[in-house]
């Protein structure tokens, strides 16, 4: 049975994957209290690697599907760490976004946007959230966004 996050993530045409697996020596998340750190999640879907870099190879609108993938990404982890129950997700508190992109491209916000706006239209008030988006001069792989999160939970 699916709880209310997860009816409306149906709604919005979106079935959560299952959580991304580590590419290194890391944990996907960790848990201290009632707050969850998850690792970052690269912008990488069923059909592969989102790859590109902004300002080069890769449109502004085409980095803000590719931080909405990794939105998605990031509810998988809080899922398993909410033990299956979405729904114990309280608050989103932080989304910190990385962008591939080249020296002079200024429109990393628009780009994490896209996980922004997902996330708020998702969730609603609880996914209202403190945020940076900062330039990076190239992310694991080649891809476009990796983006980590703070998430409280109950």
């Amino acid at each position: 049975m699916s709880g209310n996050f997860e009816t409306k993530l149906q709604d919005l045409g979106i079935k959560l994957p299952e959580a991304p697996v580590p590419a290194a020596n890391y944990v996907p998340f960790v848990q201290v209290g009632d707050i969850v750190y998850v690792s970052g999640q690269i912008s990488a879907s069923q059909g592969g690697l989102m790859k590109g870099k902004l300002g080069d190879n890769m449109t502004t609108e085409e980095g803000a599907e590719a931080a909405k993938v990794c939105a998605i990404n990031l509810l998988a982890q809080v899922k398993v760490a909410c033990g299956g129950d979405l729904d114990r997700l309280t608050r989103v508190v932080k989304l910190t976004g990385f962008v591939n992109s080249t020296p002079d491209y200024t429109e990393q916000p628009q780009v994490i946007n896209g996980a922004s706006n997902f996330i708020g239209e998702a969730l609603g008030d609880v996914g209202k959230h403190a945020r940076a988006a900062v330039s990076a001069a190239a992310l694991p792989f080649g891809v476009a966004v990796e983006i980590e999160g703070i998430f409280q939970i109950a």
